[in-house]
């Protein structure tokens, strides 16, 4: 018991050792072993390897805010996520944080069911080297604010007309025109689209896409379904409502791949029909379950790692400059094609 109570002790006195501590134990001064322990190449050698071996020996463990006061930066990323239903966000922020992680950059992400406007005020205080809107919408004044505290602010798979914010997309307009031309080529006559969130630019980019390559392969104009958000709900409500508004359908392209799996459970569980044989079934992102074989999607691909070496890229040229021009990108999609729809060969790249 004795033993475990001393150990205790010690694990405290650790945690509250500090750069003055260490200071005083290496001869130097504060200032010296702060720049000791940030690697700064105007220390000394031997004076940075004296001090880097004392911090060893005293078990100290670096407060990274502590230290972002020194530097000047917090060495903070943060990310804004709204209520994700699209398993999209989670694979990417997964793969995100692993890489800034690897860049000894720390994450702190923000939720809200509605906008992250309410973040605004506790992101300012913490001061990040950069935020990103990952799933998430904002107002271009809320951006604004970011631009008048030196935040730079990274857009991933979304812009803001206007904004001051470099933005990193899919080129979606093209994705969607790539769909409509090619169930056109492969002979679907009567389309769909059933729309994700109505002001997010994804939906409204992959919808005016769509609309595009109807009108240039001389087809009607689609069937819309509109009002609802990115969610399977939406897309098993939304194939209910199409079908019952013109049963000649025989192809529906959704804003995103979780809608188009409800798509896919309504028509084959509620109005027992089939995909594709009845109506086909396009989706756009490319997750994981997409290929699964009870699913089977046809889809289009977004980019997802080297959207996310843009973001990575962008990061340190702010890290190198807060106040850099943003930039904007605009990445290729690829249609992939599996059983939920009955494509002819052919050009699969845009």
């Amino acid at each position: 018991m004795v033993d475990a109570e001393q150990k205790s002790i010690k694990q405290s006195d650790i945690s509250r050792i500090t750069v003055k501590d260490i200071a005083v134990e290496a001869g130097v001064s504060v200032s010296t072993v702060s720049r000791a322990l940030a690697n700064d190449p105007v220390i000394a050698k031997e004076t940075r390897e004296r001090v880097m071996m004392k911090a060893k020996e005293m078990g100290y463990r670096p407060n990274f805010f502590a230290r972002g006061l020194i530097r000047q930066r917090s060495g903070v990323v943060a990310l804004f996520v709204n209520n994700i239903t699209n398993p999209f966000y989670p694979e990417v922020l997964v793969k995100l944080s692993r890489r800034l992680q690897k860049m000894k950059l720390h994450t702190m992400i923000f939720t809200s069911d509605d906008g992250v406007e309410d973040s605004v005020p506790a992101l300012q205080e913490i001061n990040p080297d950069v935020a990103i809107l990952l799933a998430a919408t904002m107002k271009a004044d809320y951006l604004q604010e970011f631009n008048d505290s030196n935040t730079p602010v990274i857009l991933f798979n979304r812009y803001v007309a206007g904004a001051s914010a470099s933005a990193i997309c899919c080129d979606n307009t093209a994705g969607g025109r790539l769909v409509a031309e090619r169930l056109a080529q492969s002979g679907y006559r009567h389309l769909a689209f059933i729309e994700g969130l109505a002001t997010a630019s994804t939906n409204v980019d992959r919808l005016a896409g769509y609309l595009e390559g109807i009108a240039a392969s001389g087809l009607p104009d689609p069937v819309i379904y509109s009002g609802g958000n990115f969610s399977y709900e939406n897309g098993y409500a939304g194939m209910r409502q199409l079908y019952a508004r013109d049963q000649r359908i025989d192809a529906v392209f959704c804003a995103n791949d979780i809608i188009a799996v409800g798509a896919s459970d309504c028509i084959r569980r509620e109005l027992g029909l089939r995909v594709p044989e009845d109506i086909a079934i396009v989706g756009f992102d490319d997750i994981a379950l997409a290929s699964w074989p009870s699913h089977d999607l046809t889809t289009v691909r977004q980019p997802m790692d080297d959207m996310i070496d843009c973001v990575i890229t962008e990061i340190l040229r702010f890290q190198q400059n807060r106040s850099a021009i943003p930039k904007q990108y605009f990445m290729p999609g690829e249609l992939i094609i599996r059983g939920s729809a009955n494509l002819v060969d052919g050009r699969v790249n845009e």
